[in-house]
């Protein structure tokens, strides 16, 4: 008899996510062109097998992650480790990130590690702790040489992200959620994408795998917490079930769109500018107005703005220097940033 179903399908999840990273380490290494698949035994020796860590906090998404990595790595001569990031927000934290880091080690991942960090105030306290975690595990994939680290996001956790774009009124971008993967280098990989949050959690549950829930995710003084208890449930008693799956869809085809989009504005970013370097406003006023607005959108952030600080608004203001042309004095912008229109040309530079 075979594993359990929900078992399966988080296994099959990261499978396919390691075969991508295996095919990703050997194109940068060519050299290296003895790979094993299921179908043949292992080949590379220790010293060249790819390392791939999971982030895991001890709830039931990352647990279920880690497990699946542990049973699946060493078949495809991938060494397998892990961290836990100890954010320090709660009495017993750190205890907590040892039981984590023991649980792991059972597991028989390599490395494991507990790394404690300081989560600062800026952007709130869900978005300090998100910046000071993924700072943390950059830390930990350079120090230990990993090829990629693996995160338990779900698709209900995609479904959310993609309600709070939606809310932000950020655009096509906000609205293609989490990608499957990102950060520098494909460093990062979200296998369960596609798994909802309830099939993590059982194949936990029959393995015998113990987990931990944050109080946090039931805290409503955040804004995800009251998303997930409150919004998604109410969303689903009035237009019925079926709505993460389809907020989850909609994530995938916004990325589609927005990254062709994105390519579309590289490609003209250079025919829109002068000899000098400078945008010219007749021709970003030719543009579709998405592409155009891409445009702006990286000119303003190499001029020095924090893109998580440039929101739809800012943009908007600027693209009115574009297409409806007043008069209108300089644009104040994050970073200290301006955009200014003179002679024909859109001036944007750092105050």
């Amino acid at each position: 008899m075979g594993p359990h179903p929900a078992v399966a399908a988080i296994r099959l999840a990261v499978r396919r996510v390691l075969h991508d990273v295996l095919h990703d380490v050997l194109t940068e290494r060519p050299e290296t062109s003895r790979v094993t698949t299921p179908h043949r035994s292992s080949t590379l020796v220790a010293d060249d097998r790819p390392l791939v860590l999971v982030a895991c906090s001890g709830g039931a998404d990352s647990m279920a992650l880690a497990s699946a990595l542990a049973f699946e790595a060493p078949k495809l001569s991938v060494r397998a480790g892990a961290v836990t990031v100890d954010h320090g927000l709660q009495d017993g934290s750190d205890l907590r990130a040892a039981e984590v880091v023991a649980r792991l080690g059972g597991m028989r991942l390599d490395p494991v590690e507990s790394v404690a960090v300081t989560v600062g105030r800026d952007g709130g306290p869900e978005a300090a702790a998100r910046d000071a975690r993924y700072a943390a595990l950059d830390a930990a994939a350079e120090r230990h040489g990993a090829a990629a680290v693996l995160l338990g996001h779900t698709r209900d956790d995609q479904a959310e992200t993609v309600l709070l774009g939606l809310a932000r009124g950020s655009g096509t971008r906000s609205l293609s959620g989490m990608a499957a993967v990102s950060g520098a280098a494909g460093r990062y990989r979200r296998p369960f994408l596609q798994v909802d949050r309830q099939t993590a959690r059982k194949a936990c549950l029959v393995q015998s795998i113990p987990v931990w829930d944050d109080p946090h995710n039931t805290d409503p003084a955040y804004t995800r917490s009251r998303l997930r208890h409150e919004g998604l449930p109410a969303l689903e008693k009035a237009l019925g079930k079926g709505v993460v799956e389809a907020l989850a869809r909609t994530a995938r085809l916004s990325r589609d769109d927005a990254d062709a989009l994105d390519a579309w504005a590289a490609d003209v970013e250079r025919s829109v500018r002068d000899a000098s370097g400078l945008l010219e406003c007749a021709k970003l006023y030719a543009l579709p107005p998405a592409v155009r607005r891409r445009v702006l959108r990286t000119a303003v952030i190499t001029a020095g703005a924090p893109a998580g600080s440039l929101f739809a608004r800012h943009i908007e203001e600027v693209d009115r220097l574009i297409t409806g042309w007043r008069g209108q004095g300089a644009i104040n912008l994050p970073g200290r940033v301006e955009a200014r229109r003179q002679g024909g040309r859109l001036v944007i530079r750092q105050g």
